[in-house]
C-alpha cells in the first residue's frame, strides 16, 4: 500500500488501519570506530591542552522547573565576569562540558547549538510555552492516531516532532559537532538493563553508528520520555561491526588483584557496555528517562574522575595532566513537596503511590552521587596536604605512600547549585512545590532562573574557588535581552563592583 496516495478524508477505522504507514527514525551505522573522530571529548583537545580550569556544568531533570532552573545558571555564568590572572572573563566562556538529563537536557542540547543567541530565543521557544498541552493536543489530533498505533512509532517520536519544530529546527550532532562551545553530553536510560546511555560518539562507537546524524530532538525526547506517560525512543544497535577496541588504559587495570580501587567502578561500567558490542542478541535498544539511571548526569563524570586518579596512582598520563582546577557545578533542581500521607489512615491512591515509589529512589541514588563526589574531593584535599607537609620519597616502594606521591595534583571543587541551598527560604518553599511537568506560569520560570544565581553567588564553595584563584566577580552587566529579575541574595559573594543593573 502506497501511504502517499491515501486521502487525506478517511473514516475513523480506515485512519487506524494505515497506523503501519509510519516508522521510526533508523539510526545510521558505520563501518570503523575512530576515538579521535566525531562528537566526544577525546575528538576534541583544546578542552584539555594548557587548560588551567577544567569546568563541568551538569544540569538534572525535572521538565520544565529543571530547564529554567538550569537556564538560570547559564544567565548568570553570562553576566558575570571574574578578574583573575588572564585578565577579566566571562564564567561561561571558561565551561568545558554540560551534561543533561531529562529536562535539563533541553538547556543543555539548546546551549549547545545556538550558543549565545539562546538568550534571545529559549525563553519564548521553549521555557514560557506550554510545551505539554501541546503534546497532549498533538495525542489526542485524529490524524496523528493512524501514526501513534504502528508499533514501530510512539509518543516519543511524536515528541521528539513536537521539540524539532518548537527549539531544534532540524539541527542534529553535526551541528554541534562543527561548533566551538562546551562539549554537551545527554543521557538516557536502556530500560532492558537499566544502564546509562551517553549520547556521544564514544558509546556511539560501542554500538557501531553514527552520532552525527542523530536528531538533537530525539536525543531530548529519549532524555526526557518518563515511562507509561511516554513511550521509549528504539534504537538500532550494530554493535562488533566496526572494529571497536576498548580504550588503552584499561589493558592496564585487567587484574582485579592488582587494579587502583579508583578505577574499580568505571571498570564495571565498562563491563556493562560491554553487552552492546553483541548486536546479533541486542539489535535494538530501547530508552526511556535518563533520570531513572543518573538523575543529576554526573556518573559519568565519576567515571572520569576515579579513571583519572586511577592512572595517576600507577604514574600513567593523562588527557587533565595540565588541567589545574576542575571546577562541577551540580545543577540540581530536584524537588520533593510535603505529603500529608502520615496524617491520614488512609493509604495513598495508586497514582500517587507510583510516583511516590519511582522519585523516592531516584531523589536517594541522587544525593549517593553527589556525596560520592564530595568523597572524591576531600580525598584529593587530603592527600595533597599529605604529600606537602610530609617528605615521601618517590622511590618508595610502599604501595600507599606511593598512591599519596602519584596522588592528582588537581583542586576539585563542587559547588552546589542546588534548590534547598537557597537562603530565602519562603522562596525555596514556593519553588519546591513546584510541579515536574513541561509547563509552568510565567512568573515560575523568572523566580527559577533568578533563584539559580542567588544560589552560585552565596555558595561557599563558589568562594572558595575565587579566593584559591586569586580572582573577584568584577561586575554582573546587564546583556540586553530580558533576563529573570536580580538575584534575591547575594550574601557572602567577593565582589570589585556590582555595577550594572540586571534587566527586568
Amino acid at each position: 500500500m502506497n501511504c502517499l496516495r491515501i486521502p487525506w478524508v478517511l473514516p475513523l477505522s480506515a485512519l487506524l488501519l494505515l497506523g503501519g504507514c509510519a516508522t521510526r527514525p533508523i539510526n545510521a551505522p558505520i563501518t570503523e570506530a575512530n576515538p579521535t573522530q566525531g562528537y566526544q571529548v577525546q575528538a576534541r583537545p583544546q578542552y584539555l591542552e594548557n587548560h588551567d580550569n577544567f569546568v563541568v556544568l551538569a544540569f538534572s531533570g525535572g521538565g520544565t522547573r529543571a530547564a529554567a532552573f538550569s537556564y538560570g545558571v547559564l544567565e548568570t555564568l553570562r553576566r558575570t565576569e571574574v578578574v583573575g590572572p588572564r585578565g577579566k572573563v566571562r564564567l561561561l566562556d571558561d565551561v568545558d562540558v554540560i551534561t543533561g538529563v531529562s529536562g535539563g537536557s533541553f538547556t543543555a542540547l539548546a546551549y549547545g547549538l545556538y550558543g549565545d543567541k539562546l538568550f534571545d530565543l529559549y525563553e519564548k521557544r521553549f521555557l514560557k510555552r506550554n510545551v505539554q498541552g501541546e503534546l497532549i493536543a498533538r495525542v489526542l489530533n485524529p490524524t496523528k492516531w493512524p501514526a501513534l498505533s504502528s508499533p514501530n512509532w510512539g509518543r516519543s517520536e511524536l515528541a521528539a516532532q513536537l521539540y524539532d519544530e518548537i527549539l531544534f529546527d532540524g539541527a542534529t550532532f553535526a551541528d554541534l559537532d562543527r561548533g566551538h562551545g562546551p562539549l554537551v553530553a545527554v543521557m538516557a536510560t536502556d530500560i532492558s538493563t537499566g544502564s546509562r546511555l551517553i549520547f556521544d560518539q564514544g558509546f556511539f562507537d560501542i554500538i557501531c553508528s553514527d552520532l552525527d546524524k542523530m536528531p538533537l530532538s530525539r536525543a531530548a525526547a529519549a532524555s526526557s520520555a518518563v515511562p507509561v506517560i511516554l513511550s521509549p525512543v528504539t534504537i538500532d544497535n550494530y554493535g562488533g561491526t566496526c572494529h571497536y577496541r576498548v580504550p588503552d588504559w584499561v589493558r592496564q587495570f585487567t587484574d582485579p588483584a592488582t587494579t587502583p580501587r579508583p578505577a574499580a567502578r568505571a571498570l564495571k561500567r565498562l563491563k556493562e557496555l560491554e553487552s552492546y558490542t553483541d548486536s546479533v542478541h541486542r539489535p535494538y535498544i530501547h530508552l526511556v528517562d535518563g533520570a531513572i539511571s543518573d538523575n543529576l548526569g554526573l556518573r559519568g563524570v565519576l567515571d572520569i574522575l576515579e579513571t583519572f586518579e586511577a592512572l595517576h596512582s600507577v604514574g600513567q598520563p593523562t588527557p587533565l595532566d595540565r588541567v589545574r582546577r576542575i571546577i562541577i557545578f551540580v545543577v540540581d533542581s530536584r524537588s520533593s513537596p510535603k505529603s500529608a500521607w502520615d496524617e491520614s489512615e488512609r493509604a495513598p491512591g495508586s497514582v500517587a503511590l507510583l510516583i511516590r515509589a519511582s522519585g523516592v529512589p531516584i531523589d536517594a541514588y541522587s544525593s549517593d552521587t553527589v556525596e560520592l563526589l564530595r568523597d572524591i574531593e576531600a580525598r584529593w584535599q587530603a592527600m595533597q596536604k599529605i604529600r606537602l607537609s610530609t617528605a615521601l620519597s618517590t622511590t618508595d616502594r610502599d604501595p600507599a605512600l606511593q598512591q599519596v606521591v602519584n596522588a592528582p595534583d588537581i583542586d576539585l571543587y563542587v559547588v552546589d547549585v542546588s534548590l534547598p541551598a537557597l537562603e530565602d527560604r519562603k522562596e525555596f518553599e514556593y519553588l519546591n512545590d513546584l510541579p515536574t511537568s513541561f509547563v509552568l506560569p510565567d512568573d515560575a520560570v523568572d523566580r527559577l532562573r533568578a533563584a539559580a544565581g542567588s544560589v552560585i553567588l552565596a555558595s561557599p564553595e563558589f568562594q572558595r574557588l575565587l579566593r584559591d584563584a586569586g580572582a573577584v566577580v568584577a561586575t554582573e552587566h546587564s546583556t540586553g535581552e530580558h533576563s529573570a529579575p536580580p538575584p534575591t541574595s547575594n550574601a557572602g559573594a567577593t565582589t570589585a563592583t556590582t555595577g550594572g543593573a540586571h534587566p527586568p
